[in-house]
């Protein structure tokens, strides 16, 4: 079993500690192995200490410490909060197990000793764990997914709330409240985002959930993330200004068909024309800044 922090499907959201406790003893009392995927532990960490009671005088590597300690292994991405541009790992608990993984390794990646990670980059990597527990660091750009959302609802943008800590989640079902789910509303205004401001965004809908057939459920999100250490306010601002002359424009949106769905990962690799052109949406930025050059 898998659990995730601040899990992206949901809006970036926290699990609680005792959520989470709850699960490690659920698992433990079947023999389920309990994996955790900790890439965005620090800020789940952080949430914590804000949000739960009698956790509000901990430091951010007790809580860290406390939350890996109820899982049987954590995977992570190190691409996000070790502030490296590539490298990850897997933690395991139990040596037998850690066995099998260094198996099945060599089916996917190849021998252990055939190098791995450069030594710059594994110990790029070894600063980053450092830097991630440092709650100075952690609050801080949580503070710029918060400015951002606050920006959005300043302008009446409809966003999962509470803003989560790496990324503020459009809502796309009441952004394009005429777009049925089957015309894929995440993607028509990740589309859209791009086309009138150059903003780059990541459908959380129908498309990376993989359901395939009618009757369509469930939440429509566009991901706005904040890669670590990147942009500086005037690129929110800028970000804020594009989603909010998009959402005044929402009618010329339309709604796209998938033309290419691949057997796996459609999200990274389907692709997409849209139901009507786009050509009255793209004049209407004819000329502004928001214009893409």
């Amino acid at each position: 079993m898998r659990q995730e922090a601040c899990l992206n499907m949901a809006g970036g959201q926290p699990f609680s500690l005792e959520n989470l406790r709850a699960v490690r003893e659920l698992t433990r009392s079947h023999g389920v192995l309990f994996i955790l995927d900790a890439t965005r532990i620090s800020e789940n960490a952080l949430f914590i200490k804000e949000r739960e009671p009698g956790h509000e005088g901990r430091s951010l590597p007790e809580i860290i410490r406390e939350l890996a300690s109820l899982s049987d292994g954590a995977v992570f991405s190190s691409k996000k909060d070790h502030f490296v541009p590539i490298g990850g790992m897997l933690c395991l608990n139990d040596d037998d197990v850690a066995q099998r993984a260094r198996e099945l390794l060599v089916v996917y990646e190849g021998f252990l000793h055939y190098g791995g990670m450069a030594g710059h980059d594994m110990e790029a990597l070894a600063q980053g764990i450092r830097e991630s527990s440092d709650e100075r660091i952690v609050a801080a750009y949580v503070a710029q997914a918060r400015y951002l959302g606050g920006r959005l609802e300043a302008e009446g943008v409809p966003i999962v709330e509470p803003v989560g800590a790496h990324a503020v989640f459009l809502d796309a079902k009441r952004f394009l409240p005429l777009l049925p789910q089957e015309s894929f509303p995440a993607q028509s205004l990740a589309a859209a985002l791009y086309l009138a401001g150059g903003v780059r965004s990541m459908e959380r809908g129908i498309v990376s959930g993989q359901h395939g057939n009618a009757p369509y459920d469930g939440l429509e999100l566009v991901r706005l993330t904040l890669p670590r250490r990147v942009y500086g306010q005037e690129h929110l601002d800028y970000v804020a200004d594009t989603v909010a002359a998009v959402l005044a424009r929402h009618e010329d949106i339309p709604g796209l068909r998938m033309t290419y769905e691949p057997e796996f990962l459609r999200f990274f690799q389907a692709r997409f024309e849209p139901l009507a052109p786009y050509p009255l949406f793209e004049d209407a930025f004819e000329g502004s800044h928001l214009a893409l050059a």
